[in-house]
Parts: C-alpha cells; structure tokens; sequence
C-alpha cells in the first residue's frame, strides 16, 4: 500500500574533528532502531562533497513510530552521545512516501 510510511529526513552538519565519533555513534543508532517494530527503514548517508554533513533518513510505519523511536534507550544514548558533536543544532523535515511501500 503506498503512502502509509512517515518518512523523516533530519540534517547534521558535525564538527569537523568529531566526524569519525559521530559516525560511529549514528551507526549504531541506525542499527538498533531497524529492529524497533515501527521503523521501516533507518538509513545513514554522509555528503561526499563535504563529509561533516550527514542526512539520516528515517521511514515509519504509522504516526506513532516516530514518537516510539524517541522513548527507546539507544536513540536517548545517541541523542546525548552526539549533542556536543554537532557544529549546529540539527533540522528536520517530515515526508511521506509517494513510491509503493514494499519498495523501501
């Protein structure tokens, strides 16, 4: 069915000396929250032209997934973990899907 996931785009931008730190830390992060019942997808990508920016791409199943993903232990490890890492506070934006579901 299309169109049910929320998809979350948030951009980092991270000091450049803590780049390595972070990356590590995300991917951890990324890992955890893929075994959560909510997310559908949690992929972390870094800019080629200027790798202290990172995009992570977050895919929910339904309007609560999101909000689940915030009370888990590790997103609250990583939230903390990477805070004084981060050059400028970090964006997001909330997206849906317009490709079929099963694609992601």
């Amino acid at each position: 069915m299309p169109n049910t996931l929320q998809v979350v785009l948030v951009h980092v931008r991270v000091q450049p000396h803590l780049v390595e730190a972070f990356r590590v830390a995300t991917l951890a992060n990324a890992c955890a929250s893929v075994k959560e019942p909510g997310v559908a997808r949690f992929d972390v990508v870094q800019e080629t032209d200027d790798p202290t920016r990172f995009v992570l791409i977050e895919a929910y199943r339904g309007s609560g997934g999101a909000a689940a993903h915030k009370e888990t232990a590790h997103y609250r490890k990583w939230r903390d973990e990477v805070a004084a890492m981060m050059a400028e506070p970090r964006t997001s934006k909330k997206c849906i899907n317009l490709t079929e579901d099963d694609t992601w």
